[in-house]
């Protein structure tokens, strides 16, 4: 009965450690790189590509955004704006009435 109730506790408490993290309460480090709404897309994106992203991104919530001569011009533009519209996509707020 002792060794059940003792692997209940430690079970217990390795579930408490799991789900609060263990943290010390320190904001989390971010990673050096391009974020756009909140959300880490990577390092070493060109201007095109960064903005490819930003315009793909407001695409995928609702407003349509894209420079058309740089998605038929750079390839770093239509990437990042495929990237941007994926990655966002589950910022979409829809309102109902």
């Amino acid at each position: 009965m002792f060794h059940q109730k003792t692997l209940s506790l430690s079970f217990i408490a390795s579930l408490i450690f799991f789900f609060t993290g263990c943290t010390n309460g320190e904001k989390p480090v971010y990673k050096e790189g391009y974020y756009h709404s909140g959300i880490y897309f990577g390092k070493n994106f060109s201007a095109d590509y960064q903005q490819g992203i930003a315009d793909g991104c407001r695409t995928s919530k609702g407003v349509y955004t894209k420079s058309h001569d740089l998605f038929n011009s750079r390839q770093d533009y239509n990437d990042g704006w495929f990237m941007g519209r994926n990655r966002c996509l589950h910022l979409l707020v829809v309102e109902e009435d």
